[in-house]
Formats: structure tokens, C-alpha cells, sequence
């Protein structure tokens, strides 16, 4: 009996390390689809979100982000080397998608700081530090706060910001996108519309690459 429920949770380890694969791995012919949608159209050409590169650029990532989601700490500087290596082709927009818990105090906290002018200063700051404030995948509020004080911002102010009709507004726009444009998991790129065909490192930088080349022959 003992040797049959160590086979059956064998089994299911597979089959649980088969789902993973799978969801990573497999086309992601949603969100593809949806950006080519009108809704999915308008959905990338928002404004009013955080922004880098030349407004001009004839490239543009779309980065739908989680400031807790590991990974999407781990991709930063990739995105950033991207367009270091395109000065002037490629811009970036940011948006947020909340998926872990606690993790709307930070994306607040981030665009708050925008109306201080150090929203990038911010971000580079809380991802850097971000094992220090995400314990067992939850925000941990108190930690965020003490990471903040190097940055120079106003934090009264900057509380107060937090709780700002424009900070809640933003962030609706940001979830009503991510749902019209599939977005299930961070980070999401967009280049141009179209998203990656399957998530990596790898794939990023070719569909920027693809872009460049298509924009700028």
C-alpha cells in the first residue's frame, strides 16, 4: 500500500511538472490575438503611463509587470540593455499587473513616486531590494517603506499620493488592460503588438531584434 501512494505522488509531481512546462512553453496565441484586437490596440497605445526611450522610437515594448514577481526583476536588466543597445529605436511603457499579495501597496508606492519625478529611480530601487520585502511570494509593507528613504522622496507626501483618485485610476486602467489583452502571468511583453511566442530570455530579444530590423531596415 505504502510503495502505491509513492507511486501515485510520483505521478502527480509529473504531471504537476508537465502543466508548468507546458504553460511556459506552449504559444501564447491569446494574448497575441487580443493585441491585435481594436480593444488590444488602444489597450498598448495608453498614455500617461510610465515611459523610457524616445517617445519618436519606432520600436515599442509594452511590459506588463509585478514589482513582487521575481522574474520580472531577473528581466530588467535585460529590458534595459535592449534598448541601451537601440538608442533612440526602442522605447518602453510600463504597466502593472498585481498578481502576488500585497503587491497593489507597492505598485501605489511606484505610481506615486512618478509625481516626484524619481518613479525610475523607485523601481530600480524596490526590484534591487526585492528579496528584502517579498517573504513566501507576499509583500511585505513595513520593508517596502524602509527601502524607500534612500531615494529622496517626500514620503508623507508620497503616502498621501498613494491614495490619490489619479494613483487608483491608473491602476484600474492597468487591470482593465492586462484583461483585454490576456495577461495571465508577469512579465508580459508586447513589441510592436505582438507578444513573445513562447516565454525566455531568448525570445525577447529576438522579437525586439525582428522589430528593429522591420522598423529600421
Amino acid at each position: 500500500m505504502k510503495t502505491r501512494y509513492v507511486v501515485i505522488a510520483a505521478v502527480i509531481s509529473v504531471i504537476a511538472t508537465m502543466a508548468v512546462l507546458f504553460a511556459v512553453l506552449s504559444p501564447k496565441t491569446g494574448a497575441t490575438s487580443a493585441a491585435a484586437s481594436p480593444e488590444g490596440r488602444a489597450a498598448l497605445a495608453r498614455e500617461n503611463v510610465p515611459a523610457a526611450g524616445n517617445p519618436a522610437a519606432k520600436v515599442h515594448i509594452v511590459e506588463f509587470l509585478d514589482p513582487a514577481c521575481e522574474t520580472c526583476r531577473e528581466f530588467y536588466p535585460l529590458v534595459k540593455g535592449l534598448m541601451a543597445a537601440n538608442p533612440d529605436r526602442v522605447r518602453l511603457s510600463v504597466r502593472y499587473v498585481a498578481f502576488h499579495k500585497g503587491s497593489d501597496f507597492v505598485v501605489k508606492a511606484l505610481l506615486a513616486s512618478k509625481k516626484q519625478g524619481k518613479y525610475w529611480q523607485t523601481l530600480e530601487t524596490l526590484l534591487a531590494s526585492q528579496p528584502t520585502w517579498v517573504v513566501q511570494h507576499t509583500v511585505q509593507p513595513d520593508r517596502v517603506w524602509a527601502q524607500l528613504a534612500p531615494v529622496g522622496l517626500d514620503l508623507d507626501r508620497l503616502m498621501t499620493d498613494m491614495g490619490s483618485a489619479e494613483v487608483a485610476a491608473a491602476m484600474a486602467a492597468d487591470a482593465e488592460d492586462a484583461r483585454v489583452l490576456k495577461v495571465v502571468q508577469t512579465p508580459e511583453y508586447f513589441v510592436n503588438g505582438r507578444s513573445m511566442p513562447t516565454f525566455g530570455s531568448e525570445q525577447l530579444q529576438r522579437l525586439v531584434a525582428d522589430a528593429v530590423a522591420g522598423a529600421y531596415p
